[in-house]
């Protein structure tokens, strides 16, 4: 029994769409150390009942920084990432605005809604979903894909059972 998978209807946006896009999950990943750095001076002058909090918090600054640069680097093979993190920005955003007569609340709500704006720009101009299509890796960009036709550049890969030994 052979198993294909069809990645010739999985374009890859236009190579400017791709620069662009991008350009926003990088943009987002820098803003988040400006975010970390302002996180390492919370936890130095953090009293010990804040110093944990704080530490998460900048923790987990780090963390995004990452997961930023990592959709910047490879926008089409991050299933679920791109997701995850519009998830969790959108989450932050509906409790500041439940929550949002504390000042922080307010501040972090802005700034994270600002971050969903642009990661779901970078989403839609990277095309991150393609990541999700099996087989396809990353597959050729808008230009190269008119050249070929619309298909991929490589055929289709032939997934098969393992030979019992």
């Amino acid at each position: 029994m052979t198993i294909t998978s069809d990645v010739h209807t999985a374009v890859a946006p236009s190579g400017r769409a791709d620069r662009i896009g991008r350009g926003l999950a990088a943009f987002a990943s820098l803003a988040t150390v400006g975010a970390f750095a302002d996180g390492i001076i919370r936890m130095t002058d953090a009293a010990d009942d804040r110093l944990w909090v704080e530490a998460w918090r900048t923790i987990t600054y780090a963390f995004f920084i990452g997961l930023f640069a990592l959709l910047a680097a490879r926008p089409r093979q991050a299933a679920g990432i791109w997701e995850l993190v519009l998830a969790g920005k959108t989450a932050l955003v509906v409790f500041a605005v439940v929550v949002g007569d504390i000042p922080e609340a307010r501040l972090a709500g802005v700034v994270d809604f600002a971050l969903v704006v642009v990661v779901a720009l970078a989403y839609v101009l990277t095309r991150g979903w393609l990541a999700w299509h099996l087989g396809t890796t990353d597959p050729p960009r808008g230009d190269a894909a008119v050249a070929s036709g619309g298909q991929a550049s490589s055929p289709s890969p032939v997934l098969q059972p393992p030979v019992p030994g």
